[in-house]
């Protein structure tokens, strides 16, 4: 068992304050990977359902038109950020281009702060219900401060002190906006394919019940979503609560490392250029063609 808490231990030595690229990196890496990438394919989901914002999308028709594309350089663009941190080139070039797609987009700071809070609070509370073991302090603190210095370096202000206070505001903000809208609907259905994607073929048959499963009830009736019949709400619980005693149980740390062979995806067979991630210029407010 001692070797299953191998990363936790070199996690516990480290100071979240001056490592917390390196902690955030091991939890996804290492510790949680398809529980990351879930939780953040969660975490996008709910960002997306604002009324505010999913009009945002809407209009630029990527999410609803270019589904496949825009869900794939959106993870590009923040796992290239997560792999090399804010200081190395690909980081560098991969924050300039988040930057450069966000900027001719009438975007509120509140907005920017909800999606970063999504980020922080939805990948984190997946790991405390259904993660192999509960994320620790310096956990929770290096994901704070990971997306604190995201939202920093993309001039998002207002951001709040800690993992605890951003929590706080995430649940208040979530409250007051998350709002049955149609836009937020549309969206959910284009974007729905990439859930469907995380479920084990044996579960295919019930994927869209599964799915609408995952989320909660404010984030379906943002949506419209119909809630799944309870054995189905009931026995997705039981099969993540059984996989997770599983792994802690009879699982081994992670030797390789997600993206151990780089980063990729379906759009792009023959890999990516950062520069050439996102919206084409055609369709950016304020573009001839636009």
């Amino acid at each position: 068992m001692k070797a299953r808490y191998a990363n936790l231990i070199r996690i516990r030595a480290l100071d979240p304050e001056h490592d917390y690229l390196a902690i955030y990196q091991t939890i996804l890496r290492y510790e949680f990977p398809w529980d990351m990438k879930l939780g953040l394919n969660l975490a996008f989901n709910r960002s997306f359902s604002i009324p505010s914002i999913s009009a945002v999308h809407v209009a630029t028709g990527e999410l609803t038109e270019r589904t496949r594309k825009r869900i794939d350089d959106t993870g590009l663009l923040m796992y290239e950020m997560v792999l090399n941190g804010f200081d190395q080139p690909r980081g560098r070039e991969a924050l300039r281009r988040v930057n450069q797609i966000h900027r001719p987009y009438d975007i509120g700071n509140d907005d920017y702060l909800y999606v970063l809070g999504c980020l922080v609070v939805i990948p984190t509370r997946w790991l405390q219900r259904y993660g192999w073991r509960h994320p620790c302090c310096h956990e929770r603190q290096a994901t704070y401060l990971f997306y604190r210095e995201l939202g920093r370096r993309m001039g998002i202000t207002g951001i709040p002190d800690s993992y605890e206070a951003f929590e706080t505001w995430f649940d208040a903000h979530d409250a007051a906006h998350l709002k049955p809208n149609d836009d937020a609907a549309a969206i959910e259905r284009a974007t729905r394919m990439l859930m469907l994607t995380r479920i084990p073929k044996p579960f295919a048959p019930l994927g869209n019940a599964l799915v609408s499963a995952m989320y909660d009830a404010p984030l379906r009736r943002a949506t419209r979503v119909d809630a799944p019949a309870w054995p189905v709400r009931a026995g997705l619980h039981l099969a993540l609560k059984t996989r997770s005693r599983f792994q802690r149980w009879f699982g081994a740390p992670g030797t390789t490392p997600l993206f151990a062979d780089g980063i990729k995806a379906e759009s792009y067979p023959d890999g990516y250029e950062i520069s050439q991630l996102g919206p084409h210029k055609a369709n950016v407010p304020g573009h001839p063609r636009a």
